[in-house]
């Protein structure tokens, strides 16, 4: 997304992560940006949710790769070019949630 990054981890030490990843990804990139347009890159904080044993981690994952559809971006998950995950291939991704049913997620 132009504008915001969605990432699922799990786990209390990769929540951890997460966050140190946060802070140090904002201040690498605000700073060069904020040098050469003179302007703000990112907001002051940042969501983040834990998920609860009742809420599927697949519909956050659906909702996570059904971003670029809402935003306009794209008509299909799979066109959009920046849709990828750690644990397995953009293929394998897509897969999976083609074979589980539709839950919405709401953040």
């Amino acid at each position: 997304m132009p504008d915001h990054l969605h990432v699922l981890a799990q786990g209390v030490d990769a929540a951890a992560d997460m966050c140190a990843f946060v802070h140090l990804a904002k201040q690498r990139t605000a700073f060069g940006y904020a040098r050469a347009t003179a302007r703000k890159l990112w907001q002051p904080s940042y969501w983040d949710r834990v998920l609860r044993d009742e809420e599927s981690t697949w519909a956050v994952v659906r909702y996570i790769c059904e971003n670029p559809i809402r935003a306009g971006l794209v008509t299909r998950a799979d066109e959009y070019r920046f849709l990828g995950s750690g644990l397995m291939g953009r293929e394998t991704l897509l897969g999976e949630l083609a074979t589980r049913p539709v839950e919405r997620w709401q953040r």
